[in-house]
């Protein structure tokens, strides 16, 4: 069936795979509260990174796994996650799992969300809407959520 030619199709699938050096996700991650240092070349932690961008960079997801000190086991982390699109936060985090999946092989997911830097008055509320379950909090008091993604 053909498309009409004024309605607008937006790809589900709009990650694509780029570098820890990539500039449009270096700006995305010197905004995020985690960034510990903003301007640096790299923005990952050392380890195996997957890092997914919109093309008009305007979300930035990284993919994180490597050796683990909170005993929380054999896990992928995203260690970054911000969204200045229209689209929805969950929508774009159920991508980013599903594509990280398909490079690396199934692994549940855990992610931290510091409260105290969101804006939100429901922390992790994307992440929760894309099936992740708080599970804890770290030492340092962020709001630890798991995906089991089985």
């Amino acid at each position: 069936m053909k498309q009409p030619e004024n309605q607008l199709l937006i790809p589900f699938d709009t990650l694509m795979i780029t570098t820890k050096g990539d500039q449009e996700g270096k700006r995305m991650a010197d905004k995020h509260y985690s960034r510990q240092s903003h301007g640096n070349v790299q923005f990952c932690r050392p380890g195996k990174n997957l890092v997914l961008r919109s093309p008009s960079g305007d979300v930035l997801w990284v993919s994180w796994y490597g050796i683990r000190d909170d005993g929380i086991g054999d896990v992928y982390e995203c260690t970054i996650f911000r969204n200045e699109s229209d689209r929805l936060s969950s929508e774009i985090i159920t991508e980013a799992v599903r594509k990280t999946c398909e490079e690396w092989g199934k692994k549940p997911f855990v992610t931290y969300v510091d409260a105290k830097k969101v804006k939100s008055p429901n922390p992790g509320f994307c992440f929760k809407k894309a099936n992740w379950k708080k599970i804890g909090m770290s030492k340092s008091g962020k709001i630890l959520l798991k995906l089991e993604n089985n």
